[in-house]
């Protein structure tokens, strides 16, 4: 397993030392007050002012430091260096009071011993992770009683698709061996990067929603949604200003939400 992860870490790292400078960060308008994030998690979180939050996974720290700039007290988390470095190099230059941790979301027992009014996570981060029911502890772990957790995710049907036919192409369950792919360039930027090996597991949403539930939490809200708020794959078309949808599946679930409480 840790050969799959180290690689996954490679590619992450790679990713980091571009991405910034791609138009899909936007990151001319972000550094001059623009926020990062999408209708869905600003609907679903509403008024964060004044709270804890730990954002899992949260790459070089935009979304992150959107939330900061909401009001709330940020920790971001992720498994890459140069993402975390870069993160807290935009946190220094915004004169923000993020804090950014780096390591595993899986293996963060010890590392960081605080508990959060909200735990959030988003876009394409549970394929990278190979066990869920310790996914879910760890949000447990680091939530108040009465806080909440939320997720938007991409959602599991849609990542059993081949994108450029719209076919089913990769199984809905879970399988312990990962699917292995070679990336060339990344969503972000497709013609850059170099090709590197991505390992990645899928997850049902009966495997997603207990996870949660086994490890202490209630579901109060869940919601799918037919769009998602990113260009970021292949075959997609704008429907609505900033809604894409993949071409020949208009009625396709692309993403899902859930919002948790311990």
């Amino acid at each position: 397993m840790e050969q799959y992860i180290n690689s996954n870490k490679d590619l992450w790292d790679d990713w980091a030392s571009f991405h910034p400078d791609t138009p899909f960060y936007k990151m001319e308008a972000f550094l001059n007050g623009a926020s990062s994030l999408m209708p869905p998690e600003i609907e679903a979180l509403g008024n964060i002012s004044g709270k804890s939050l730990l954002h899992l996974q949260c790459h070089f720290g935009q979304d992150s430091l959107s939330f900061a700039r909401s009001g709330a007290q940020v920790t971001g988390v992720d498994f890459s260096e140069k993402a975390i470095q870069k993160a807290r190099e935009l946190n220094q230059q915004l004169k923000l009071d993020a804090h950014f941790l780096q390591s595993d979301v899986l293996e963060l027992e010890g590392k960081l011993n605080q508990q959060f009014d909200i735990v959030f996570t988003s876009y394409g981060v549970l394929v990278w992770l190979n066990d869920l029911q310790k996914w879910g502890k760890t949000i447990a772990d680091h939530l108040k009683p009465g806080g909440q957790f939320h997720i938007i995710e991409f959602h599991p049907f849609l990542m059993t698709l081949e994108f450029e036919t719209a076919k089913f192409a990769y199984p809905y369950f879970f399988e312990e061996a990962p699917l292995k792919e070679v990336a060339i360039g990344s969503y972000a930027n497709p013609e850059e990067g170099k090709h590197r090996d991505e390992f990645t597991w899928q997850h049902s949403l009966s495997e997603i929603i207990m996870a949660l539930v086994d490890n202490g939490l209630s579901i109060t809200d869940f919601k799918e949604y037919d769009y998602s708020p990113y260009d970021c794959f292949p075959n997609m078309q704008e429907i609505e200003n900033s809604k894409y949808q993949i071409q020949g599946m208009p009625s396709a679930p692309h993403l899902f939400s859930i919002c948790a409480v311990k």
